[in-house]
């Protein structure tokens, strides 16, 4: 590959790599995250690092936004929908770093890491079952 022309993956870009690994996701797990709002922004803003007491906005990847399915009560009145943000710089500085996984493939980790809490699994249930997650 010609590197010298290459340019770094755009917003979009990673937004479709998001949109093709949920497309992969098993039939019980892609319907169940159809319904969640994809968002790709270069970094967290202040208040989402505030939340989670994260200085550096490099130190975080993705983000779930909403109410874990385990938490919902039929009486709930949805205000907003659940949306799993991204967040580009952070992601192509860890692609960077590892050197070893595609970017597809680091995508797609943060993208079922963020819906493993949508559907209520707490960390240590995503380790038990991402060898990445460690």
């Amino acid at each position: 590959m010609d590197w010298s022309k290459a340019e770094a993956p755009t917003v979009d870009e990673i937004a479709a790599l998001a949109e093709t690994a949920r497309a992969a996701l098993p039939p019980p797990f892609r319907s169940g995250a159809a319904d969640i709002a994809i968002r790709v922004v270069d970094f967290p803003d202040e208040a989402m690092l505030a939340d989670l007491d994260i200085e550096s906005p490099f130190d975080l990847t993705g983000l779930y936004d909403g109410i874990p399915q385990t938490e919902r009560s039929v009486l709930d009145q949805p205000s907003r929908p659940d949306v799993i943000w991204l967040f580009r710089r952070p992601i192509l500085d860890e692609w960077a770093e590892r050197g070893t996984v595609t970017l597809g493939e680091l995508v797609t980790h943060i993208l079922v890491h963020e819906i493993a809490h949508h559907f209520g699994w707490s960390d240590d249930d995503i380790a038990s079952v991402d060898e990445w997650w460690t």
